[in-house]
């Protein structure tokens, strides 16, 4: 059973000048979410800067969200970590709290084996009784989760279902499908190729663009589970310049920036993460309105 179809926002964290999380500005951000078609909520994943939070912090804000959204989307809790104890911990909180689904993403800097991988996600899955996705991004995280590694894993533990796969490789992508035969829901992790991975069986995205954009992303996503293809690439194509201006920085930095151009109060980043350029400023307002987010 898939935790949800269509777009689910990886959502941006707001955080005050002091660098606390701004509560009520998250809360306004969740029901934008709702309120413009998002499919489901994604907290505290790469875009949400989980990476700059402590284990409290990050698990107050699992709970914040879920308590907001209310039931009324699912919410997917980030819970990953290179560390499969923390990761464990992070899962058994956010079940606790009543979180629908796990992403887990792979153990970044020690950099597992497949054999590792095996182990370390299924340590977690053991633990909780919701289902998880997996998270693929070897980008970021130096890893990556071969084709026959994540379908040994969501054939052989009940509660890993999916994947979202930031990989950008569509051969190993279109090899996984083809290997899994029906065991693996497939989330698109980069909104520049949303269309072409459901056109392989993916059911939607975890999307940055989301954040900014909502209604838009849904569409896209909603147009190709009809199976009406030629209207999807027409929306997938429209939005690949806004796509592009998003990861002309490194992700969150241009999103947040966004959602302050279109009058949210996202804040600034965490160290290591740094304000946008001047040009890449430009560059994302430019690309806003044509796309029609401002003025």
């Amino acid at each position: 059973m898939s935790i949800f179809k269509g777009a689910g926002v990886a959502i941006a964290t707001p955080f005050n000048t002091d660098g606390s999380v701004n509560y009520d500005e998250f809360g306004r951000l969740i029901d934008f979410q709702i309120e413009h078609g998002t499919d489901a909520i994604i907290v505290c994943g790469t875009t949400g800067e989980s990476a700059t939070m402590t284990e409290e912090e990050h698990m107050e804000v699992v709970k914040y969200c879920i308590d907001k959204v209310a039931k009324r989307v699912p919410v997917v809790a980030g819970a990953g970590s290179n560390c499969t104890e923390t990761a464990v911990k992070l899962s058994k909180a956010a079940q606790q709290d009543g979180a629908d689904g796990i992403l887990s993403v792979t153990p970044y800097y020690n950099k597992a084996t497949q054999g590792g991988l095996v182990a370390h996600f299924t340590e977690i899955a053991k633990a909780v009784d919701i289902p998880i996705i997996l998270y693929n991004v070897p980008s970021r995280t130096g890893t990556n989760i071969q084709p026959e590694t994540a379908v040994k894993l969501c054939k052989e533990v009940d509660n890993i279902v999916a994947i979202k796969d930031a990989t950008g490789n569509m051969s190993q992508t279109s090899k996984m499908m083809q290997l899994a035969d029906g065991c693996i829901d497939l989330y698109s992790g980069e909104d520049g190729i949303i269309v072409p991975l459901m056109s392989i069986g993916g059911i939607g995205v975890i999307s940055v663009l989301s954040n900014i954009a909502p209604q838009q992303t849904h569409d896209i996503c909603a147009k190709a589970l009809e199976g009406n293809f030629a209207e999807a690439a027409q929306l997938q194509l429209k939005a690949l310049p806004l796509v592009d201006a998003l990861f002309c920085e490194v992700n969150p930095i241009p999103v947040k920036a966004a959602l302050n151009m279109m009058g949210f109060n996202a804040g600034s980043l965490r160290l290591p993460l740094t304000e946008m350029t001047a040009e890449g400023k430009e560059k994302l307002a430019k690309a806003m309105r044509e796309y029609g987010l401002i003025k």
